[in-house]
């Protein structure tokens, strides 16, 4: 990670909050939660049951109680019960029928499937399940306010996920290839950090030691 003039760093301490009924109509979300997870010897891992929900639930969750609006999830490896397993909740739901190509091409997916209102979305991981809502919405308030490229959080020096885009990214997102997603753009852009006190942006669920 780069520290130069083009980061820009911010410490907040978790004390913002927000009013999640104040949605705004320009911050999106899109939730990848396509993939193979071929590390996870349990079946699907997004559909492994933690605190009696799926994890993709949980991940979900936390974006449908931030400040977004829609919030879209892309679905492909066994996306009929990825989806199903999703009723009832505030998401609408793509399939990306090239998931098996990398991660790349679900953001490619997500990004397509934002209405053209949107200037900002966030991108989270569906096997992320601790990630806190408040982390959400101050990734999103910092995004407004510095108008950066990006925005990413990071907890003890380690940046983790979610991550927020400016519309003026989202071409170039479309266009990465493989699994490296939109972190093969952080060379190139204003990237902001924001330390949060929330473990949870380094926590993903790869193996199935991992739910423990």
């Amino acid at each position: 990670m780069r520290d130069d003039a083009s980061e820009r760093t911010e410490a907040t301490g978790m004390a913002y909050t927000t009013d999640t009924n104040e949605r705004t109509e320009t911050v999106g979300a899109v939730l990848l939660a396509a993939g193979l997870g071929s590390r996870f010897d349990g079946g699907n891992k997004l559909l492994a049951v933690v605190d009696g929900e799926p994890l993709v639930v949980h991940a979900a969750r936390t974006l449908c109680l931030a400040a977004v609006d829609p919030v879209v999830v892309v679905v492909g490896h066994d996306a009929e019960r990825v989806r199903a397993s999703l009723a009832g909740m505030a998401v609408e739901t793509v399939e990306n029928p090239k998931y098996v190509e990398g991660q790349a091409t679900s953001v490619a997916a997500g990004v397509d499937a934002l209405p053209d209102h949107v200037e900002y979305a966030v991108f989270a991981l569906g096997d992320m399940p601790d990630v806190a809502t408040a982390t959400v919405d101050r990734l999103v308030v910092t995004a407004r306010e510095t108008g950066a490229d990006a925005v990413v959080p990071t907890y003890d020096g380690r940046r983790g996920n979610p991550v927020v885009f400016h519309r003026r990214q989202f071409d170039a997102l479309a266009d990465v290839d493989g699994d490296r997603g939109g972190r093969a753009l952080f060379d190139d852009i204003e990237l902001t950090r924001v330390a949060v006190d929330d473990p949870g942006i380094l926590r993903d669920v790869d193996t199935s030691a991992d739910l423990d």
